[in-house]
């Protein structure tokens, strides 16, 4: 790999001070009015709590490191230097412009140099990314640099495929419309046979 495709280093996300669950659920009572519904209301009174509940699950990948889900390689191989092709990885996450879903599934792929990654911490490093507000390129470029600075692949390669609820549920309300993304490092962007070999694998050729 040259020293113009190497990877970023992998920035954590800062910390910052959280407001209290009771500030939280404040926040979520002033919302709920703001939408022209009462608070009070038996059906809404224990909506803050489950609000503040649900946020803590959406967004637990700010407390994720993907240094910890990718630190462990395994080098007993049998000398296998192919692709490792992971397809169809589901995902959901929060559109940081509107705080409204998107989801889909990832492909991720890589040329191993120091060992291969277990499987499932590929899966792990989506969630990692996918708990957080976000923007789908954002998201794809995050996971292939993550890829790139714990793996040292000869190359790698992330393509998403999402529909946002920001774009069918309001706006232009395009139901079923996807947006795809995709990133190449090393050999997967220097050599289009091996893009290629990569969408006859995800099915996009």
């Amino acid at each position: 790999m040259d020293a113009s495709a190497k990877p970023q280093h992998v920035k954590l996300v800062p910390e910052i001070t959280r407001p209290s669950r009771e500030e939280a659920e404040a926040a979520v009572r002033t919302l709920i009015a703001w939408a022209g519904d009462d608070p009070t209301r038996e059906g809404l009174l224990e909506t803050p709590h489950r609000v503040t509940k649900a946020y803590r699950e959406f967004f637990a990948g700010y407390g994720d490191d993907p240094r910890e889900v990718l630190h462990k390689t395994f080098k007993e191989v049998g000398g296998y230097d192919d692709v490792v092709l992971v397809r169809d990885i589901p995902f959901s996450s929060h559109c940081e412009h509107h705080m409204v879903p998107f989801f889909g599934k990832v492909h991720i792929a890589y040329l191993p140099h120091d060992g291969v990654v277990g499987l499932s911490k590929l899966a792990r490093l989506v969630e990692v990314y996918a708990r957080r507000l976000q923007v789908q390129e954002n998201m794809t470029a995050q996971i292939i640099d993550a890829v790139n600075e714990h793996l040292n692949p000869r190359g790698a390669a992330v393509m998403i495929e999402a529909e946002h609820m920001c774009m069918s549920m309001r706006g232009v309300r395009a139901h079923g419309a996807l947006t795809i993304t995709q990133r190449f490092t090393g050999v997967f962007a220097e050599d289009r046979n091996e893009q290629d070999r990569f969408f006859a694998m995800v099915g996009k050729r």
